[in-house]
């Protein structure tokens, strides 16, 4: 019997922030196809889609390449007043990315991290309130939010 030799070829790792870069691709195209969210005008807009649990996404502001947002439900965290779950967003228009710079889900990032993190802590907190974002727009989506379900919302009901 004659023995093949076998060649193992190590597949390509992708790094941490190559992974992260990824993600923020992917919670772009998701957020495209729910909300459009790059041609909306500054203002608060609700998502209803009869469940009794609104969406509540905010255009804050609209620069050339970037638009701030936030997204959250109707609901508030008894002990600390804020929004509950709720994510801060930027979205790079000319990168076709969506960053979470925030997000809040029962506790502050000061809580989750620390005030003074290392520099891979921090990676590591960014990998996850991306992996958040991108099951909650999904999450959304299988719910039947959309560009369809969002209207303006009046000013008395905007995101605090």
């Amino acid at each position: 019997m004659s023995a093949a030799l076998v060649r193992r070829v190590p597949l390509p790792s992708i790094s941490r922030f190559g992974w992260l870069m990824g993600l923020y691709a992917e919670n772009h195209s998701r957020m495209q196809r729910l909300f459009e969210p790059a041609d909306l005008a500054c203002g608060a807009y609700i998502s209803s889609i009869g469940d009794g649990l609104d969406l509540q996404l905010e255009v804050i502001e609209r620069h050339a390449y970037t638009v701030e947002l936030r997204m959250s439900y109707g609901l508030v965290d008894p002990q600390t007043g804020l929004r509950d779950p709720s994510a801060s967003l930027r979205l790079y228009r000319d990168a076709r990315q969506v960053e979470a710079t925030h997000c809040y889900a029962g506790r502050r990032w000061q809580d989750v991290i620390g005030m003074y993190p290392p520099p891979k802590r921090i990676l590591d907190h960014r990998l996850r309130m991306n992996t958040f974002l991108g099951k909650w727009l999904e999450y959304l989506a299988e719910q039947g939010h959309g560009v369809a379900t969002l209207r303006p919302c009046p000013h008395e009901f905007r995101i605090a």
